[in-house]
């Protein structure tokens, strides 16, 4: 498929799309925020920003798109036709600097969940995934109070 757009209309639309309060990073606020839990938002002195941090815990969430970081197996990790070259050098890219992130911030004694996009669309699945990393978070730092419900 060719793209209908200009290369500069393309760029202006990308430039658009949002990093934060995105549509699955609410659901997932959400969700924590019924569950109790309390967090703090794209902390910016911590390696990737993460999305949401919640201290008392020591956990990192980030909230991935599909597309851009490359979901494994995920039908919204299409490739596009065009500019193959340019698309794998910046999925390869984004892929490394995730990694990283995510190393950096395990040396410093975080632990790190990666929420992808299309997991937000079944909420009974996501919730049992973060409360029970979120259990083990708990029990791992030794902490006495249960998130309140």
């Amino acid at each position: 498929m060719v793209d209908r757009l200009t290369p500069q209309r393309r760029s202006w639309l990308m430039s658009r799309v949002g990093r934060k309060d995105t549509g699955p990073e609410m659901v997932v606020r959400r969700l924590l925020f019924r569950e109790g839990y309390r967090f703090r938002l794209h902390r910016k002195d911590m390696p990737g920003s993460p999305d949401l941090v919640l201290p008392r815990y020591r956990v990192a969430i980030f909230v991935h798109g599909c597309f851009w970081h490359r979901h494994a197996g995920c039908s919204k990790a299409t490739t596009p036709k065009t500019r193959m070259e340019f698309w794998s050098n910046k999925f390869a890219q984004n892929i490394a600097r995730d990694k990283a992130n995510e190393d950096q911030l395990a040396e410093r004694g975080w632990r790190t969940i990666v929420v992808w996009e299309c997991e937000t669309k079944e909420m009974g699945e996501l919730r049992e995934k973060l409360c029970a990393e979120l259990e083990d978070a708990k029990r791992t730092i030794g902490e006495p109070h249960a998130a309140r419900r």
